[in-house]
């Protein structure tokens, strides 16, 4: 092998960019999971990389950037199963059908529970978090109204409140007592309870009646 294969070769294993950059956010998750987020610093992220500190601002501006990154993959992984749920409420069997949506809203959040109280305890203070949850929110609320209003127009539930209305009250009562729960912050619900809890409230404010069986 020649010099000049040898240096490609040693210039081959070094990490790419994306690589260091997701060297970066592995390392927050896990200090993550073992303190808050204000006791984590840069230098604590860039030397859990295997990085300088100024290698660690050529990736990211600050350490709330990249709690804001991983806030955002999160809620992306959220979003996939949102959309495959979209359209899929079984007339047979509606009950399933929010307990399935409701059970992806925790499932993405309960499996980076670090991420969703670091970003929960950051949201009111910073506008970025504000703005990102406030639209993921929104898609939630959009899609609950549109459910009550075709099961309106179906004849299976009855007109009462707003469809807006409480579709956000709905939405907002996953929001806390996902919190709660992750949180263990009491009065909560159990995890292994939380999703049928909700569910049979979702059903029951729906369709104004309890679920059958």
């Amino acid at each position: 092998m020649s010099t000049l294969d040898q240096r490609r070769g040693r210039r081959s294993t070094r990490p790419t960019g994306d690589e260091r950059q997701q060297s970066i956010l592995d390392t927050a998750e896990r200090l993550l999971a073992e303190r808050a987020f204000a006791d984590i610093s840069v230098d604590d992220l860039a030397k859990g990389a295997g990085l300088s500190r100024p290698t660690f601002y050529f990736y990211f501006a600050s350490k709330e950037a990249v709690l804001l990154r991983l806030f955002e993959q999160m809620i992306a992984e959220s979003d996939s199963i949102f959309e495959e749920l979209v359209g899929t409420l079984d007339p047979d069997n509606p009950l399933r059908s929010i307990r399935n949506g409701i059970s992806a809203f925790f499932t993405a959040f309960g499996n980076h529970r670090a991420v969703s109280l670091a970003g929960a305890a950051t949201k009111p203070t910073n506008p970025e978090f504000q703005q990102t949850w406030s639209a993921f929110m929104q898609r939630w609320v959009d899609y609950t109204a549109l459910l009550i209003n075709v099961e309106r127009d179906r004849g299976n539930a009855p007109v009462t409140l707003p469809a807006e209305d409480i579709a956000v009250s709905l939405n907002l009562m996953n929001e806390r007592a996902m919190y709660a729960a992750l949180a263990g912050e009491p009065p909560a619900v159990a995890d292994d309870k939380v999703v049928d809890t909700l569910a049979f409230l979702w059903f029951t404010t729906i369709y104004g009646r309890p679920p059958q069986g």
